[in-house]
């Protein structure tokens, strides 16, 4: 079964609209955490975004794939690259990180991710 990440990602972007509004100071603060950690610095922003994206294998979380892999795909990752960082995942989490890994390799590559060529 294979789990469309563009529209799980549009609908949890529609939901959390709702949620913006109903508390707006906590989503404001989340929202302010999420710039200043990803904000490039000593690591880019592609490094740190294959960081998110081994966060969500490791915590299982389809939302997050959706969101970060869009996020890789935007910034240039290369399929080869994050094949890398999922091999790592799956060393560090075992099989249940083996599952999500090919999971997020899914979401990568329904946001337009691309094989090395």
């Amino acid at each position: 079964m294979t789990t469309p990440y563009r529209t799980l990602a549009a609908d949890i972007t529609a939901t959390l609209a709702q949620l913006r509004a109903d508390i707006p100071d906590t989503t404001r603060g989340f929202g302010a955490l999420s710039h200043a950690a990803m904000k490039p610095g000593a690591l880019d922003g592609k490094a740190k975004e294959l960081i998110a994206m081994a966060l969500s294998v490791a915590a299982r979380c389809d939302p997050c794939l959706a969101f970060h892999a869009e996020a890789l795909v935007k910034l240039g990752c290369s399929r080869a690259e994050l094949e890398e960082m999922l091999g790592v995942c799956v060393y560090m989490g075992g099989g249940p990180s083996l599952m999500y890994a090919a999971r997020a390799l899914d979401a990568f590559d329904q946001c337009g991710g691309h094989a090395a060529q």
